[in-house]
């Protein structure tokens, strides 16, 4: 018997309608409005390893691997791991980096495109 966990490149998050329908918790949903500098709590069920030294996309998910496209830069300051009625989470703490647009190329695979800093 192993262990399972699953490694996340990026942060996905469901739309705030999701938290507005009673479907979902608010850290498991994109915030309204994203703010630079501003830091926010998430929550995603299952045992999730996040990289902790550098920026990360934001996603929005609609389930079933079906992300946007980046909608801002992010680190992740912080997860706990814990189980709540038998089921695994992991939760933190990431602040936005920069706001990005559909139109900007901010990744290139995981790195940060230096001409668009």
């Amino acid at each position: 018997m192993g262990i399972r966990v699953e490694f996340n490149p990026d942060l996905c998050l469901r739309d705030i309608a999701e938290f507005e329908a009673g479907r979902r918790e608010l850290p498991e949903c994109l915030p309204e409005e994203l703010v630079v500098g501003e830091v926010y709590d998430f929550l995603k069920s299952d045992q999730r390893l996040y990289w902790l030294f550098g920026e990360l996309p934001l996603r929005e998910t609609k389930g079933g691997e079906q992300l946007s496209k980046p909608k801002a830069s992010v680190v992740i300051l912080e997860t706990t791991h814990f189980v709540k009625d038998g089921k695994m989470y992991t939760r933190g703490k990431y602040r936005v980096e920069k706001i990005l647009t559909e139109e900007d190329n901010y990744f290139e695979g995981y790195e940060i495109n230096k001409m668009q800093r």
